[in-house]
């Protein structure tokens, strides 16, 4: 196939080249990462004010609003031929340029829609790669095979931390498109529960290379923080194989009426949410399946798909830990700390969240972002950041 012809092959082509990492362990390793080409854009987003809204106990709005942006990307452009990750309240993406213009479009379209039906606010920046390259930074890229059917991709470079930075600073804005606008958000949703420590202990966790670039000691921290969670079941996944709770209605479903209401009445959005929801509740509590959707499987495909640990130029976990493993791990970012290594934050909680992005029940390719019930990343990043500004 002919891709400068066809530029979504070409975007497609650069994506499934990029290399694909069974053991979670190998994100430290900086020669697992390809260049994310010179000419591609780099997005990102976040929710203003996401602290004082989890404060308000909003955490489901601040999660739902902070992945909207991936879920429009992913629509606008009909496929998922593109890295992304997701960071709690906010979130970042690489595209190659021919999609700018719709990836613009959706993300003014996101903010406009945020702020209209969930009174959250969504700042967003698009930054050319070679900018962030002629800053003394870089993208680079990996995916990490979670489940059979579904990849996600890790990030390296310092690239999305210094644009991070740029879009706070309202440089390379995208600004709200006109009242009324909205974004294609379908299979956006938060039907489940909040999922209970079994352990004790949710246990929030960024950690960041405190120099440039992540050092050997850096990885040597990744690989003994992943150490000390090694022995707990399935690595202290917080989302438990065909034991967690699907209610009716759905905790989430005001939420879920916003996200894909699009032009029709909340009232009749709502009506036909609710009936979907109470079949897909009846066939998982009576476990049977109809036609190729199968409640069971559908259950461990979740716990599976869920990206639970990620890296996006640093460490990424969401974990179901004991207290003192809680205090082991922490020991050790405190002493990584201490000697130069990484700034880190950890928050504690009792429960996660899960907010998910569902095409079609019956594909395996649906994927869940985890974060902490408590505000998990946000929370964290406040102390990582205290961190930051301490050692200025």
């Amino acid at each position: 196939m002919d891709t400068k012809a066809n530029p979504r092959s070409a975007a497609a082509a650069f994506y499934q080249s990029v290399p694909v990492l069974s053991d979670f362990a190998q994100v430290a390793d900086t020669s697992a990462y390809v260049p994310v080409p010179s000419t591609w854009v780099l997005a990102v987003s976040d929710v203003v004010g996401s602290t004082k809204a989890i404060e308000q106990g909003r955490y489901k709005a601040v999660n739902m609003v902070g992945a909207s942006t991936i879920s429009a990307a992913m629509n606008a452009f009909g496929h998922r031929d593109f890295p992304f990750v997701f960071g709690g309240d906010g979130a970042g993406l690489a595209i190659s340029p021919e999609h700018e213009p719709e990836l613009r479009d959706a993300l003014a379209r996101t903010r406009t829609w945020a702020e209209e039906e969930t009174g959250l606010q969504i700042r967003a920046a698009i930054i050319p790669i070679s900018e962030i390259r002629n800053a003394g930074h870089d993208v680079k890229v990996a995916k990490y095979q979670a489940a059979p059917s579904v990849t996600y991709a890790m990030f390296s470079g310092g690239g999305i931390t210094w644009a991070d930075g740029e879009m706070k600073a309202d440089r390379f804005a995208v600004h709200s498109a006109p009242a009324g606008a909205q974004p294609d958000l379908t299979g956006l949703s938060c039907r489940w529960t909040p999922i209970k420590s079994v352990n004790g202990v949710i246990l929030s966790i960024l950690a960041l290379p405190a120099g440039d670039g992540v050092s050997a000691r850096f990885s040597r921290l990744v690989q003994d923080v992943l150490d000390l969670l090694h022995g707990l079941d399935r690595e202290g996944h917080p989302v438990p194989v065909n034991a967690h709770d699907l209610i009716w209605p759905p905790e989430g479903i005001d939420l879920e009426v916003a996200a894909t209401r699009g032009r029709k009445s909340r009232v009749r959005r709502k009506i036909e949410l609710l009936g979907h929801s109470l079949f897909q509740w009846v066939l998982d509590r009576t476990e049977k399946s109809v036609g190729r959707y199968d409640p069971m499987e559908y259950r461990r495909e979740l716990s599976r798909n869920s990206d639970f640990r990620k890296f996006d130029d640093g460490l990424r976990l969401t974990v179901d830990c004991t207290e003192d493993l809680a205090k082991r791990v922490e020991a050790r970012l405190s002493v990584a700390r201490t000697t130069g290594v990484a700034v880190y934050g950890v928050y504690r909680q009792d429960t996660a969240l899960m907010t998910c992005l569902v095409p079609s029940a019956v594909s395996n390719d649906h994927m869940h972002f985890i974060d902490g019930g408590g505000g998990g990343y946000a929370q964290a990043a406040r102390m990582l950041k205290a961190q930051i500004a301490g050692a200025e």
